[in-house]
């Protein structure tokens, strides 16, 4: 058996056993990513669609992901590759590519206007030591690392990931302890804690979806746009406004499917109600 470090679960795993988000296996009394390499889903996106509307604009980034994540949103959107009963039945039949193969990919892409690599789809940071590898080998190659994350991990994982990540979208969800835990079977203050630490060393812009009856009031907006805009950079200086935040509309989906979708009016209210504090805020979905 052996304790997972990578986010607030710390999963006690036993041998040949998995962890919660299903990617993380205990062999010879090691953890390790039991997804590292395995693709099963790859494609040339426009950077706006990570979301990342203000990092390198109108360009494109290979877009690759995995199985696995250690959050339980009932919404998920890609629950097939996430952690659904299908995602799990990936393992097997995931393509393998190596670190170099995925770089080659994406420099052949450049004649399309790539500009680098987004871990994305899935939760990449239950497989963190794949994106280090390949981010590593991406920056020597003249290409960008994008990852887009819901920000559930330990602090060790952030900083293996230093200077070499470029930009991120991080998905602040919600803004109470109830929406977190009962919900999504998060924790949010593991949440801020990332964002708080991501926005010293890297581009990042933040996701919020307005889930009906969840997270959907103004009260909740003005909380976490406030929040967000006195965060810092490495030397202290308030640079909170200027981060990017995308509120986007829900829609029924996967295992929430007893709401409608959110009303496109809400989601421009509430995404004016953030403008009270941030300076980029955009709306998603509608």
């Amino acid at each position: 058996m052996a304790r997972c470090g990578v986010c607030f679960r710390h999963c006690e795993i036993p041998e040949g056993k998995r962890g919660f988000c299903g990617s993380r296996i205990c062999e010879d009394g090691a953890v390790k990513a039991d997804n590292y390499g395995k693709i099963t889903s790859l494609a040339l996106d426009p950077i706006e669609k990570k979301p990342l509307n203000r990092f390198h604009p109108g360009s494109m980034i290979l877009s690759a992901g995995s199985y696995g994540c250690n959050l339980r949103c009932p919404f998920c959107q890609n629950y097939e590759i996430s952690w659904s009963a299908e995602a799990m039945g990936l393992r097997e039949t995931a393509e393998v590519l190596s670190p170099e193969t995925l770089v080659r990919y994406a420099l052949r892409a450049r004649a399309y206007g790539n500009i680098g690599i987004a871990f994305t789809y899935n939760e990449p940071l239950v497989g963190w030591e794949f994106v280090r590898d390949t981010a590593k080998l991406a920056h020597e190659a003249g290409l960008l690392t994008v990852l887009v994350t819901n920000g559930t991990a330990e602090m060790s994982v952030l900083e293996e990931l230093r200077g070499l990540v470029d930009a991120m979208n991080i998905d602040l969800k919600g803004f109470t302890d109830r929406y977190y835990t009962e919900v999504l079977g998060g924790d949010l203050d593991t949440v801020k804690a990332f964002i708080a630490r991501a926005v010293r060393f890297c581009h990042v812009e933040l996701t919020t979806l307005i889930v009906p009856g969840e997270n959907d009031s103004e009260d909740e907006m003005r909380a976490l746009s406030r929040w967000v805009s006195e965060l810092t950079d490495e030397d202290g200086r308030v640079v909170g406004a200027e981060i990017p935040l995308h509120v986007s509309r829900f829609f029924p989906r996967f295992r929430m499917t007893d709401r409608a979708a959110t009303e496109t009016g809400l989601v421009y209210r509430l995404a004016d109600v953030a403008r009270e504090r941030l300076k980029y805020v955009y709306t998603g979905n509608c």
